[in-house]
């Protein structure tokens, strides 16, 4: 593990802190759609994330959804880590988006190394910074882009994360994502495969020219 770790990692943190990663750090490979973290549960170890990704989804308590953002390799969630140190219950719920490789790390490490690595601060400080512009995105999206600028926002962000020109997923599951009805994306999808940007297949979009 120490090579993934210095891969990945080796730019921003020090070699003692890839050594005590290396030591306690527990590595995980989880499927696509696997749930990572749930509401409402108290969450022992952060990620560190070594590839795919992992989208971050908030719930409404009456179940719907709506994605806040995506992490990726080198990355880490600024709400679990939120979690951890005040050892609250998690307010978001993670499910990979991709077959996903990470390092799980207990939180009784978060506070000790926040004082004993700089670098380590450092990460924990711009992950703060990253998912809270990310956030301040998803609201700007909500409240100023209408539905269909929205949905064109997803499909290329959703090419992008998985690298490929294809979106796997149903006209519900887009719905439930960027928290509006089935039968509004349907639509949006529809006029923009009219439009030559987009094919609609069974359970998939591929991407033609957005």
């Amino acid at each position: 593990m120490i090579e993934i770790l210095k891969n990945n990692y080796g730019h921003l943190f020090e070699d003692k802190l890839i050594e005590e990663i290396n030591t306690i750090g527990i590595l995980k490979k989880i499927s696509e759609g696997q749930k990572l973290i749930e509401i409402g549960q108290y969450i022992k170890s952060m990620p560190l994330l070594i590839s795919g990704a992992i989208k971050i989804m908030r719930d409404d308590g009456d179940g719907e959804e709506l994605l806040l953002y995506f992490l990726e390799s080198g990355e880490t969630c600024a709400m679990t880590l939120t979690c951890c140190l005040g050892q609250t219950k998690s307010k978001i719920r993670a499910i990979s988006e991709i077959p996903t490789e990470l390092i799980m790390i207990p939180i009784e490490k978060m506070e000790e190394w926040t004082s004993k690595y700089k670098s380590w601060r450092n990460f924990v400080f711009e992950s703060y910074h990253n998912r809270l512009m990310e956030m301040l995105e998803t609201i700007d999206s909500i409240a100023f882009l209408k539905m269909d600028k929205r949905l064109l926002k997803y499909l290329v962000e959703k090419c992008k994360i998985t690298n490929d020109h294809t979106v796997n997923n149903t006209h519900q599951e887009i719905a439930n994502e960027l928290h509006t009805s089935r039968v509004v994306i349907s639509r949006l999808l529809k006029k923009l495969e009219n439009q030559g940007k987009i094919e609609l297949n069974r359970n998939s979009i591929k991407i033609i020219n957005l």
